[in-house]
């Protein structure tokens, strides 16, 4: 169980690194299917094509690291990877199957699998131990809907950067400068952002004196 942020000092020892990995990293397939759509898009958009990343977040506070990532339920053998939630990959009905369905995880001594090929290797986002237990808190009430689509209508599809961007701006706040490495895309982290400014009240103004 994760611990709480009520819980303990913030003068503990932390860290919440970001992981920015290129798409398919270690799987020809992904990598070509990506790369394809990603020229698709660039031409409908008139622009130039991007690299395309995923992201994903590891966590050490209280002496125990955690891996916090969205995944497909196929793509890791071992039964206890910390699975919070479950939803469908493409539409709503697909879900009844594990071939696609995607996880939640907040995987305590956990792993990325390509974590080689970070590009950067970890970005140091926070040291704040009551920011890494709110962030650890915050997994398990992450908004559930169809990977690859808008549900949430924010004008990006929803997947595994949604995740991460939802968790970072939800636990750290300014997160505007956290994108993807230079000349990159990460498709699904507008919509994070997006959805997670929806979910944090705003200050409301005194009124004039």
């Amino acid at each position: 169980m994760a611990p709480t942020e009520a819980s303990q000092s913030s003068t503990s020892p932390a860290r919440v690194d970001l992981y920015w990995l290129p798409l398919g990293a270690g799987a020809h397939c992904v990598r070509w299917n990506g790369r394809a759509w990603e020229a698709m898009v660039a031409a409908r958009e008139r622009r130039d094509r991007c690299d395309l990343y995923h992201a994903a977040l590891e966590v050490e506070v209280d002496t125990t690291r955690w891996i916090v990532e969205m995944a497909p339920v196929w793509d890791r053998p071992e039964p206890d990877r910390g699975v919070v939630a479950v939803g469908a990959v493409g539409m709503p009905v697909l879900g009844r199957s594990r071939w696609f369905s995607y996880e939640v995880r907040r995987w305590r001594d956990g792993l990325i699998p390509d974590v080689a090929y970070a590009v950067g290797g970890p970005r140091r986002v926070s040291s704040d131990a009551r920011q890494a237990r709110r962030l650890l808190d915050l997994v398990p009430t992450f908004p559930i809907a169809t990977w690859g689509r808008d549900e949430l209508r924010t004008g990006d599809m929803w997947n595994s950067n949604s995740l991460v961007a939802w968790l970072l701006a939800r636990s750290l706040g300014d997160v505007d400068d956290l994108g993807p490495p230079p000349h990159g895309r990460a498709p699904g982290w507008h919509a994070g952002l997006v959805v997670a400014r929806r979910d944090i009240p705003q200050a409301v103004p005194a009124p004039p004196a």
